[in-house]
């Protein structure tokens, strides 16, 4: 179906504020490590390039970005962390500035799902409790066996809080326009959310309330650092991914989606299902139960096509709708939608590895 200007029904083509961000639509490309930063983490030109090309949609939140060198848990993610890491974000932001664009990156610790061979110094990765993730990581030569990490000590504590801060004042420093904490896919703070990795008895663990502490210190201080206005952040309630659960996932959540409104973030962006799982198979959850309990803008993330990111946007249950592989296959995604026009097929075995190969070289419309 082609789009039409005549309506004055808000879609997905239609221009948004999110917080300080002007959107010029309401397609929005999800966070999508791609592996391709150069020597010390550092973002290449070719980064620049492939971010530039997507800038058509309304809002591109980059991979998933380590706050610090402790942060990371995979080979050739981008940092924010050195000084050489900020040099090379800012061609990046020129790059999609300069294609009428706007950037958020996203600010990562990816905590228990690392390795020593990925940590400075060797050292153990942290959680907020010492068990060991099932599955393996790639270390950059081979896969290894996951750790059984170490539990984060209160004293580290603000420590960690502070690295988003110092993070997201890089971001700024980097010339982009806002950040999204990344609390989701099992990652370091969504461990401490969660029941099945976070097991303290102290005031980061047990009650819900105590679980969520931690999140909500990081928001309070990035938005403190940087202005609210311009800070979002990522929840996946019942995403497994990276060996995670929660007993009662539906009471977590909205603790704290209830706790976000007086932040007055830019967005919350929502990332549903479980992964790449059908939607017939996956956990249930009901996500328009937080619609109605945030009053800021939505973005839905996963599992949407043109037609359904339509009906969500024009039936008010989003405000955005984020794509992932779509706009990874689809440069021009925003141009493609509007005129109806066919999709170029995701090529699976260039996700993370080929350089310019299924990352720069997807073709855009003719004309």
């Amino acid at each position: 179906m082609a789009h039409s200007k005549e309506s004055n029904v808000t879609d997905l083509f239609s221009p948004a504020r999110f917080g300080t961000l002007d959107l010029a639509n309401r397609i929005v490309m999800s966070s999508l490590t791609r592996n391709r930063a150069g020597v010390g983490n550092v973002p290449t030109p070719l980064m620049a390039e492939y971010y530039r090309q997507r800038a058509s949609a309304g809002l591109i939140l980059t991979e998933a970005t380590p706050i610090c060198a402790e942060g990371h848990g995979y080979p050739r993610t981008p940092g924010i962390h050195t000084p050489e890491q900020v040099e090379g974000w800012k061609p990046v932001t020129d790059a999609v500035h300069g294609a009428g664009g706007k950037i958020a990156v996203q600010l990562w610790h990816v905590g228990r799902i690392s390795h020593p061979d990925l940590q400075p110094g060797g050292i153990l990765p942290v959680a907020p409790s010492a068990i060991r993730p099932a599955g393996q990581v790639f270390t950059g030569q081979t896969m290894k066996d996951y750790v059984t990490p170490r539990a984060l000590l209160l004293s580290e504590i603000p420590g960690v809080v502070e690295s988003y801060a110092q993070a997201a004042r890089h971001a700024m420093d980097a010339g982009f326009d806002g950040v999204e904490i990344h609390a989701g896919n099992g990652y370091l703070l969504d461990q401490f959310l969660r029941t099945s990795t976070n097991q303290r008895n102290d005031a980061y663990g047990g009650s819900k309330e105590n679980r969520a502490r931690l999140l909500l210190e990081v928001l309070e201080a990035v938005c403190k650092a940087i202005g609210h206005d311009r800070v979002g952040l990522r929840l996946s309630p019942v995403t497994p991914f990276n060996d995670i659960s929660d007993e009662n996932p539906q009471d977590t959540f909205e603790y704290v989606v209830g706790q976000l409104n007086p932040l007055k973030l830019a967005f919350l962006d929502l990332l549903q299902g479980t992964g790449g799982a059908p939607r017939e198979q996956w956990i249930p959850f009901d996500y328009d139960r937080l619609r109605t309990l945030y009053t800021g803008n939505l973005i839905r993330n996963n599992g949407y096509d043109f037609e359904t990111a339509q009906q969500a946007v024009t039936s008010g249950a989003a405000d955005a709708i984020a794509f992932g592989r779509l706009l990874l296959a689809n440069p021009d995604l925003v141009e493609r939608l509007r005129r109806g026009a066919p999709l170029n097929a995701l090529d699976y075995d260039t996700l993370y590895s080929g350089e310019e190969k299924g990352y720069t070289d997807y073709p855009f419309l003719a004309g």
